[in-house]
């Protein structure tokens, strides 16, 4: 064995290498935002008056949203919520059974 030799990765393991990374790196930003989003949501909730504990998600409804009006479900611990976030205004919020 040739001791001189370095350790020789091809371009394509170089490809394999990165896109493994970088699916990783996406991942860990795709749970980062969720939580960022239920933080946010449930910020909006608890400024109006409503108890939310430990938010576990705040999943977009696409079909209730419009521009500039974004729709969440919003899952707390022990409630959940339909939030409805306007711009410069107090956010529509109804408990969900």
């Amino acid at each position: 064995m040739d001791c001189n030799r370095a350790l020789q990765i091809s371009p394509f393991g170089t490809c394999v290498f990165t896109s493994i990374c970088l699916a990783g790196s996406l991942a860990t930003a795709a749970a980062n935002n969720q939580d960022t989003v239920a933080a946010v949501v449930a910020d909006q909730v608890r400024s109006q008056g409503f108890p939310c504990r430990n938010p576990s998600s705040a999943d977009r409804i696409q079909a209730e949203s419009a521009p500039n009006q974004t729709a969440y479900l919003l899952k707390c611990e022990g409630a959940t919520y339909r939030v409805l976030l306007i711009p410069d205004q107090a956010a529509e919020v109804a408990r969900v059974d």
